[in-house]
């Protein structure tokens, strides 16, 4: 792939290769335009880069690690929402339970 205008080797496992494009894809992007972007940034940040594919490795972790996170809230807003679901319905079996027997 070309970064600033040379051709760049980046070598990375299959599934950073996936993540790469699902984060690309939730931004609209390519995977080449993605890693371009995250590029500048560093380069913007720090001056350098290092080891651009470790780099990309940890920015991949970082995006799997903020998924799992919603998915924890999401998973837990729901629990929330059913047990309060359960607490109403019962509270409507006991209203209605006064109302026969009251």
């Amino acid at each position: 792939m070309r970064i600033r205008g040379a051709v760049t080797g980046i070598r990375l496992e299959n599934l950073c290769w996936d993540v790469l494009a699902r984060m690309a894809s939730r931004d609209r992007m390519t995977t080449n335009q993605l890693i371009c972007q995250l590029y500048e940034e560093i380069i913007e940040r720090q001056g350098k880069v290092d080891n651009f594919s470790s780099f990309l490795r940890v920015s991949c972790m970082r995006f799997l690690c903020l998924v799992a996170e919603q998915q924890d809230k999401d998973h837990l807003m729901m629990n929330d929402l059913a047990k309060s679901r359960r607490q109403g319905a019962q509270l409507k079996s006991i209203a209605s339970d006064k109302a026969v027997t009251g």
